[in-house]
């Protein structure tokens, strides 16, 4: 099945813009005068996957979109804002990030510049940090690292455990991320614990039992760390369908490092993603291409490993679903940034802007099968940002500068 961007529009959850005839609550907010609209639906506008409107103007009731369209046309309402011919696009769906954690790699970032290769192992030294750490003192970390990805733009981000690798520490990680977004994974999985180096079998157990029952009811994922120095093939198998047998859906770290079986694993499991996806066999393209399970591209740990870029062209043109995040993490991405990872989509991955930009924002929402998020059409979450420029296109043009003028997240104006 061809998941690209003109099929994820879903007609059943996008509606066409409101008649300005139509009844819009006074009491409503009109944001008019935006020089160009980013609405992510291919019906409106200039009818390709961005449905780009020029002129344009959003109006806003409580947490949710009730129009778009050419500002000239607007319904009245009590409220107006004026955007200043600037452009307005849908709030960055972060889809993998990794927030729930302590400690400071800068050391090992250093050496790595120097010359030395990424390895799955350094996880271990933030895990001793996070299991270390308080309750508050996680909470407070992860607090920090969500109003910096807000200021940029991110209005709908996933996060993971995966620092902890005790039942309890797990446990903890996904509490503390569950009182701040719906989008929580369990990734006991993201290692095996230095507590069972010479019993992996017995890691795997615990992560299938104990672990999952003291997780579940926190998370909405289960993912996998499915690499060579993490979990095979058969060990990834068995925690995924152990997480689907308790109600959780799959993601997958896949692909990453080396070659393997990562990929094909989350398209037979029907994974919501597979994430990195650098090293690709053409069976593996195809499975993504004919497949619900989006591939998520991770440009921020290869531009802080120096690793291989994913070939984003490559499966844009094999007809994938592809989502870009920022895999914010202490070790291999420490960036909250998703226009920074637009930017390096589009210089290194073979992306235009127009698909980077998609991708961030319907593609991550994708990613997390979600419908009322990652556009800007009648029925939608208002979230939304304006950038100080005419045009999505800045993004890449001016990478590196904050151009995020204003964020709206649930109809509140919040930056």
């Amino acid at each position: 099945m061809n998941t690209g961007p003109a099929a994820m529009n879903n007609p059943a959850a996008t509606s066409a813009p409101t008649s300005a005839n139509s009844a819009v609550a006074k009491t409503a907010t009109a944001i008019v005068n935006i020089a160009s609209l980013v609405t992510n639906d291919p019906s409106l506008g200039d009818g390709t996957p961005l449905g780009l409107i020029q002129d344009a103007a959003v109006v806003i009731d409580g947490d949710r979109i009730v129009w778009v369209g050419e500002s000239s046309k607007a319904p009245a309402t009590d409220n107006r804002v004026d955007a200043g011919g600037r452009a307005v696009i849908p709030g960055f769906v972060d889809s993998h990030s990794h927030l729930v954690f302590a400690g400071d790699r800068t050391a090992e970032f250093s050496a790595r510049m120097s010359g030395r290769p990424y390895r799955a192992g350094g996880i271990r030294t933030t895990v001793a940090a996070t299991r270390a750490a308080s309750d508050a003192d996680l909470e407070r970390n992860l607090r920090r690292y969500l109003d910096e990805a807000l200021r940029q733009g991110t209005t709908t981000f996933e996060t993971k455990s995966g620092y902890g690798l005790t039942v309890e520490d797990e446990a903890r990680a996904l509490r503390i991320a569950a009182d701040h977004t719906d989008e929580v994974t369990y990734l006991g999985a993201h290692i095996v614990s230095p507590d069972y180096a010479d019993d992996p079998a017995a890691y795997v157990e615990l992560v299938t039992g104990e672990m999952l029952d003291a997780c579940a009811p926190y998370a909405r994922w289960i993912d996998v760390f499915c690499e060579k120095g993490a979990f095979d093939g058969d060990q990834a198998r068995a925690i995924l369908t152990a997480g689907k047998a308790k109600g959780l859906h799959p993601r997958v770290h896949a692909n990453q490092l080396t070659y393997g079986p990562g990929v094909q694993l989350a398209v037979e499991l029907d994974a919501a993603s597979a994430d990195h996806c650098t090293h690709l066999t053409d069976a593996d393209v195809d499975a993504l291409a004919h497949s619900s399970t989006v591939a998520t591209l991770l440009p921020g740990a290869e531009f802080s490993t120096r690793a291989q870029w994913p070939n984003a062209r490559r499966l844009l043109d094999a007809g994938a679903t592809v989502a870009l995040s920022t895999d914010c993490n202490p070790g291999s991405s420490f960036t909250s940034s998703v226009p920074f990872c637009i930017a390096l989509a589009v210089r290194d991955m073979g992306m235009t802007p127009d698909e980077a930009l998609w991708s961030a924002t319907a593609g991550g929402a994708a990613a997390l099968r979600r419908t009322d998020v990652g556009r800007l059409t009648a029925g939608a979450r208002a979230d939304l940002s304006l950038l100080d420029a005419p045009s999505h296109v800045h993004l890449a043009y001016r990478p590196g500068v904050p151009l995020v003028a204003g964020v709206w997240r649930a109809g509140v104006p919040v930056v």
